[in-house]
């Protein structure tokens, strides 16, 4: 039997199953292929489907559109199962945060509370989450809907009811309170319902993810199916790629002689080269020698070639948009906010601050301190050295309404977040963008739509009229205007777009203006150049890409960079030696299995300044011959 007719046997069993498989292995189109015939068996029966991300949703919503089929992601499908029961979510709600164990609910009250904390209904939001104002968000509703499907059997009952079979794709990526709920909690019921499970355990680079569920292997709760068939990758990164799992799955190329990494019958050799440099400069030198075409095709819509970086700071530079990643990763006065907020708290301080500003509250605390106590108010070292090279920023933050600045935040997703690749998923639970970030994402959707003449769709966003032809003019000269900004800034253009109708400015973000005015000022400032590099590094029209977010997808050409950017929960020495910490080891061990199993034809590694034990193991994974140093 195949492993498709193994997991239909599974079903008809009534038993759970996993389907485990190697990169290029087609586990999705597994997945597709068994919805398909789950739903030509059973027409009436309602099945889910659960994914990682958006992007990942859309693919099979696209492949199998029924009517008793429900895609969707994980917190949006607990969170429809849940909402319901709001009574039950308050009193959960409750228990959580007044547990002192628990650590992941808590509030800014000092007592107990009760349920009349809560004066409306519980809402999910992708906003940060703030039970005063009755908002949770993503990280609590997995935790909420554990908390609730452990404690009410009622819940495991309704969603059996509703839903005879379940299917979890990339599960590994899944968090453990999610398979505790599927394999544990849903036992309370003796509903039929079949648990699928769809991923691979090599492949599970979030540290939120579970990673793998051997457990559940090991009491029977599951049964495991391997597909071992490679259809993607060459011979020689299936090769390599075998020598790097930790695993018992050995891949073997397809035979299929209409897969992808077959030609005239055979599998492709493909080739493997490990580069190295005491030069971290010489990576555009090998860029160069390798020929290969790293632009993005408009017309193809894909790049031929893709550099893998580790972190998005290691891209930044390369890609354009230096100056906003700094303004979400590495401000240092809003650490400084929250070093004193965290001394108010600690030190139980009430003073009703709200009439004050934020130098005015610094002021006040260091009245009568001295030495170690008016050190614990004052900025950290790194801290001071950021304030110091911008006196005027500090200035400005030290003027605002303590009130207002207390709830400044900044998070690197607020700006790198890509997990909704258009303005319609926007609106939908889990995106991370602020909203000037969004709004900058909506003028620059609009231009694009224009500049590929999609003007159905550019009027339809724009929600423009054009009645005559100096109208079509005139609407020429405002989007070359915004597409040839020169060193205007963020603010210009969004103020620019705003007046000519192209992309008005709405409350929300009128709103966080004035919520934020700290985080838009500074964002405001920026030369709108570099939101349009950050604009097309997001929608992947530039040469990189970090390693996480190339998971899924696949190149034709790939040089990885083994560089772990100051990460320390990476250690690519480590990962060569096979030393050092087990997590950080097994982390670099998963990531480097990824990148190298991105690649359809070609693949290259660049490591900076290796010791001689790493050239070592490279020469064991990639042989003597496929080593050599850039000046060779």
């Amino acid at each position: 039997m195949d492993e498709f007719q193994q997991i239909m046997e599974h079903i008809h069993r009534g038993e759970n199953f996993l389907l485990s498989g190697g990169a290029g292995s087609g586990k999705t189109y597994s997945l597709v292929q068994v919805i398909k015939q789950v739903i030509e068996e059973n027409p009436t029966k309602k099945i889910a489907c659960m994914t990682y991300t958006n992007a990942a949703v859309k693919e099979i919503d696209e492949r199998v559109n029924h009517k008793n089929l429900n895609v969707t992601t994980i917190h949006e499908f607990l969170w429809d199962v849940i909402r319901r029961y709001q009574k039950e979510i308050v009193e959960a709600l409750v228990e959580l945060i007044n547990d002192p164990e628990n650590t992941k609910f808590k509030t800014t009250e000092t007592a107990p509370i009760t349920t009349n904390f809560f004066s409306d209904e519980i809402e999910y939001s992708y906003l940060s989450t703030n039970f005063s104002k009755c908002r949770i968000s993503h990280d609590e509703v997995l935790l909420l809907s554990n908390y609730l499907f452990k404690k009410h059997k009622k819940l495991c009952d309704i969603l059996k009811d509703k839903y005879k079979y379940i299917f979890v794709d990339e599960y590994q990526d899944t968090q453990e309170e999610v398979i505790e709920i599927f394999l544990e909690h849903m036992t309370q019921s003796s509903k039929f319902c079949i648990i699928g499970f769809f991923g691979d355990s090599m492949q599970a680079i979030y540290d939120e993810g579970v990673g793998d569920i051997v457990k559940y292997l090991e009491n029977d709760k599951v049964k495991e199916v391997i597909k071992r068939q490679n259809r993607r990758n060459p011979k020689l990164i299936i090769d390599l790629a075998n020598k790097l799992r930790t695993d018992s799955i050995e891949q073997e190329p397809s035979t299929d002689s209409n897969a992808p990494n077959m030609q005239s019958g055979t599998v492709k050799q493909g080739t493997v080269q490990f580069r190295y440099s005491s030069n971290k400069n010489d990576l555009e030198k090998l860029k160069t020698e390798l020929g290969w075409d790293f632009e993005y095709n408009t017309v193809s819509k894909k790049t031929q070639a893709k550099e893998l970086n580790l972190t998005h700071n290691l891209i930044a530079d390369k890609a354009g948009f230096r100056d906003l990643m700094d303004i979400y990763d590495k401000d240092k006065i809003i650490d400084f906010k929250n070093r004193i907020r965290k001394y108010l708290k600690e030190n139980n301080i009430q003073t009703d601050f709200s009439d004050k500003t934020f130098g005015e509250v610094i002021d006040s605390l260091s009245v009568g301190k001295t030495d170690n106590e008016l050190k614990k108010i004052k900025p950290t070292p790194v801290q001071q050295s950021f304030i110091s090279q911008n006196q005027d920023l500090f200035t400005f933050a030290k003027r605002l309404p303590f009130s207002v600045f207390i709830k400044t935040y900044v998070d690197k997703d607020q700006l790198i977040d890509d997990k909704k690749q258009d303005e319609d998923d926007e609106n939908k639970k889990g995106s991370r963008r602020d909203e000037l970030i969004k709004h900058l994402h909506k003028i620059q959707h609009i231009i694009h739509l224009y500049k590929t003449g999609d003007y159905n769709e550019f009027l339809k966003h724009t929600q423009k009229r054009i009645n005559s032809i100096s109208g079509k003019r005139q609407l020429k000269e405002d989007i070359d205007n915004l597409i040839n900004v020169g060193d205007k800034t963020i603010e210009e253009i969004v103020q620019h777009a705003h007046e000519r109708g192209i992309c008005f400015i709405g409350d929300k973000l009128t709103s966080f203006k004035r919520e934020m005015s700290y985080v838009y000022n500074r964002v405001a400032s920026v030369p709108f150049l570099q939101f349009q590099k950050l604009y097309e590094y997001l929608e992947g029209r530039t040469p990189f890409s970090t390693q996480h977010k190339t998971k899924g997808t696949e190149f034709d050409n790939v040089l990885v960079v083994l560089d772990n950017g100051g990460w320390k929960n990476y250690n690519f020495e480590a990962l060569f030696l096979n030393s050092g910490r087990a997590s950080v080891l097994e982390r670099s061990q998963k990531i480097f299995y990824v990148c190298c199993t991105r690649t359809k034809e070609n693949l290259t590694v660049f490591y900076h300044n290796p010791s001689s034990e790493v050239i070592a193991q490279a020469k064991s994974w990639f042989g003597k011959e496929n080593v050599k140093s850039i000046h060779e």
